[in-house]
């Protein structure tokens, strides 16, 4: 979901690490985050829909102008319990596990200020594309993380509401790890926070009346910016063992 040219830099080593734009690393504590307003139960359909998101065409369930694989299914066995999964279909495309707070009866939307703590097993598969993002009416997008495995130690984070981005290398992110995550979404500054560490301050926020839905999946990557799945692959898997949103 970054920009081309982006994609294109990092792949051959000219984006320095962990920077994309300018941004911060350093120390510092989360401030508290306030009371617990969303614990995902993901087998849950009032919190969750499956299989179907406006933010691919038409709803789903491919995505090809995205440089996707997915084939959204609502094959609980593909998202219900936590662990996201894809398997190689004979058309081409890979059956793969979405869930979006958008279409459920609770419609639960993250708003500025708010903070979303989760905690995440990386996929191990070449071209597995794990995420965990925000939308609404066709953008408010921002990502919580994204993950390609032929990037091994780096994660990519995300404000494509006000174009602000950073790559973000830590030994402590590699294929089949486990990554605590963090973000604040403040409305002049998102933090993103790793395994504890403050990874990005993007200075710019969402506004204050910012709101969006929010969207958990696997897509697998069609091989223009990231290598497609090796031929002998025919499932991949991350997985999502707590996601939690608090507000003040």
């Amino acid at each position: 979901m970054l920009s081309d040219l982006l994609d294109r830099l990092l792949r051959r080593g000219a984006v320095p690490p962990g920077g994309g734009r300018e941004g911060t690393t350093g120390p510092g504590r989360p401030r508290s985050p306030g009371q617990l307003v969303l614990d995902a139960d993901f087998s849950s359909t009032e919190q969750w829909t499956a299989g179907r998101s406006w933010a691919y065409p038409g709803g789903g369930p491919t995505n090809p102008g995205d440089n996707k694989l997915d084939y959204l299914v609502e094959d609980p066995a593909y998202s219900r319990t936590g662990l996201f999964r894809a398997t190689r279909r004979s058309d081409g495309y890979w059956d793969t596990g979405l869930l979006t707070t958008e279409g459920s009866t609770e419609g639960f939307q993250v708003r500025a200020g708010d903070t979303l703590e989760a905690r995440v097993r990386l996929p191990e598969e070449t071209g597995a594309w794990p995420a965990i993002w925000t939308w609404l009416d066709g953008g408010q997008e921002v990502d919580v993380f994204e993950y390609h495995p032929d990037n091994p130690d780096l994660l990519e984070l995300s404000n494509r509401i006000k174009g602000r981005y950073q790559y973000f290398r830590t030994p402590e992110v590699r294929p089949g790890a486990w990554v605590d995550l963090r973000i604040d979404f403040g409305p002049r500054n998102v933090v993103w926070w790793v395994n504890g560490v403050r990874a990005f301050d993007d200075r710019r926020g969402v506004g204050r009346s910012w709101r969006a839905y929010l969207i958990v999946n696997l897509s697998v990557c069609a091989g223009r910016y990231h290598p497609a799945p090796d031929a002998g692959t025919t499932e991949m898997s991350y997985e999502v063992a707590t996601l939690r949103v608090y507000r003040d």
